[in-house]
């Protein structure tokens, strides 16, 4: 036989040993590790569709939440200005009905103020008559004294 021969038959046999040597105790594990490492990547491309789909409905449920949030927002507020336009009216119906009530006591002050002087009047007016009556039958009464008269009657006045 030739050297050469055997040097490669010791090849092939070595060779052989040694892909049955991987074949049965390396490439089983390996093959496991790649399927494990696929499952998992699987598992989490399935996870990241998951969590997608649950942003999604995140989402929707939180713009659902703000429309309802902003709706009852604007009822509020138009309630607010529902009340503050009855306040500003009753204020107003209050304001008038104080005005009203304000110039009733101020034209009664008054009319008891024009009374009060009338009345004055009326008392100055009889002492007056009463003073020129006196003057007058206590002396003969003229023109130039019953002229004199009156401008003193007048002057009091």
């Amino acid at each position: 036989m030739n050297p050469t021969f055997m040097t490669l038959l010791g090849q092939m046999i070595s060779f052989a040993i040694l892909i049955w040597f991987t074949v049965k105790f390396i490439w089983p594990p390996l093959m496991q590790a790649i399927e494990d490492r696929q499952q998992k990547i699987a598992e989490g491309l399935a996870a990241a569709d998951n969590a997608q789909k649950s942003l999604a409905q995140a989402d929707a449920k939180v713009a659902e939440e703000l429309k309802a949030a902003r709706a009852k927002a604007n009822e509020i507020i138009e309630q607010a200005h529902q009340r503050a336009n009855q306040l500003i009216d009753a204020a107003k119906s209050e304001a008038i009905a104080e005005a009203a009530r304000q110039k009733a006591l101020a034209e009664a002050e008054i009319e008891a103020a024009a009374n009060r002087a009338k009345e004055e009047l009326r008392k100055q007016v009889a002492a007056l008559a009463v003073s020129g009556a006196e003057r007058l039958l206590q002396r003969e009464v003229n023109a130039n004294d019953q002229k004199a008269l009156i401008d003193e009657l007048a002057a009091q006045l």
